[in-house]
């Protein structure tokens, strides 16, 4: 039997095992893979790949990675890391993290550092709509492919407008963007001037993370939502947009201080923080844990970092006045086409002294392409989380900034 043949035996079974467990017959919507999906053993068991020997499954699985490379192809890895545990430590041994092979493939890799390379940025697209506010993060080709839904889906956000504040849930699955969903994973809050953001992190990003508990949230119970990691709001980085009080021309100027992130892990030899695992706290397992909603949410003062030493630290990269089209101009190299307020382009900002070569490279990205299309490209020490959060920022209403 060919090569050819023995895969393409091979993904029909595995896709009739797995389609239950994966539900490829939903919505693109409803697309999202969970790290804790269970197969059907006894479907597993009656299959001939049980007895498959590890050194043959090992080369299987290792041409399945190459072969299928870009999505909607690639979701034959993920089925395969869904068959059981043997298959699902195998495929993580074989499939590498965002930063060495520029994929997104499980829910994970939304936390994880982006491309290492300064030349490939990670390529992703902002859906908005108007309607109900909610933002939708695709990876997608082209912008045709963003405008007609047929990218990846790979994140999804809500906004909730406070008396004295404004947040943005996000969440893996587009149709549950709610703080109780098994699928949140953070949130963007503002300030009531839209001038300052806090992103948190459902779980923590590090050993040492502090969590903080916002009073909109009321635990009445002392038991966690898992009992690996404690439950609450990780703040992961701060985002501040610089007053506007004369009203002078020109583009909005901001600064993102991200907290897990050290300043050294823009060098060649620098590294940032890598999450491995993503926990899905589901509030259905545990009756006896409860919250609501303050009916008045009483304003409350966003956490700064205490030191920025040895944080690293975003900035806009200035823009150039071009003279014949009277505007603000940056190079987006094409991937931007929309003249916009909200475009933007960061880089490193030197901790000490001048700066290095590596502080020119745009870390990340975000501009107007269509009426509620944008791009956003990111690259290490970032993840599509970060980004992500970074990019709403620049949705947000700012009434002193423009």
């Amino acid at each position: 039997m060919s090569f050819k043949s023995l895969i393409q035996e091979m993904r029909g079974e595995l896709g009739s095992i797995s389609r239950k467990g994966f539900g490829f017959g939903r919505s693109r919507s409803q697309r999202v893979v969970q790290d804790s999906c269970v197969v059907p053993v006894d479907a597993f068991k009656q299959s001939c790949w049980a007895t498959m020997p590890p050194e043959l499954l090992r080369d299987v699985l290792v041409r399945i990675e190459a072969s299928e490379d870009t999505w909607p192809s690639r979701k034959n890895v993920v089925a395969c890391a869904g068959v059981c545990r043997n298959w699902r430590a195998l495929v993580k041994e074989i499939v590498k993290v965002p930063q060495l092979s520029s994929k997104l493939t499980f829910p994970i890799s939304l936390k994880q550092p982006g491309p290492r390379a300064s030349s490939s940025l990670l390529q992703c697209y902002i859906i908005r709509n108007r309607t109900n506010q909610t933002y939708h993060l695709y990876l997608a080709l082209n912008q045709a492919s963003a405008s007609n839904d047929d990218g990846k889906f790979l994140l999804a956000a809500k906004r909730f407008r406070r008396p004295t504040c404004t947040d943005y849930i996000i969440s893996l699955n587009s149709d549950d963007v709610s703080r109780g969903s098994s699928s949140y994973i953070g949130k963007l809050r503002s300030n009531f001037l839209g001038t300052k953001f806090t992103v948190y992190d459902a779980q923590p990003t590090n050993p040492g993370a502090q969590v903080t508990r916002t009073r909109s949230t009321r635990l009445l119970s002392l038991k966690q939502v898992s009992p690996r990691v404690p439950s609450g709001n990780y703040p992961v980085s701060h985002i501040s947009y610089e007053l506007n009080v004369l009203g002078s021309r020109g583009p909005r100027r901001m600064q993102c201080v991200m907290d897990a992130i050290p300043a050294s892990a823009v060098e060649p030899a620098g590294t940032a923080p890598t999450q491995t695992e993503l926990v899905h706290s589901n509030l259905d397992m545990f009756p006896s844990f409860s919250f609501f909603r303050s009916k008045s949410v009483r304003s409350e003062s966003l956490p700064q970092p205490a030191q920025k030493d040895g944080l690293l630290v975003l900035k806009n990269k200035a823009p150039r006045w071009h003279e014949q089209l009277q505007c603000w101009c940056l190079n987006f190299n094409g991937r931007v086409t929309v003249a916009s307020v909200k475009n933007f382009q960061l880089v490193a900002a030197p901790e000490n002294g001048p700066a290095g070569p590596e502080h020119e490279n745009v870390i990340l990205q975000f501009g107007k392409v269509g009426k509620d299309v944008f791009t956003m490209d990111f690259q290490y020490p970032i993840s599509a989380f970060q980004a992500f959060t970074i990019c709403l920022s620049s949705f947000d209403t700012k009434i002193a900034c423009e």
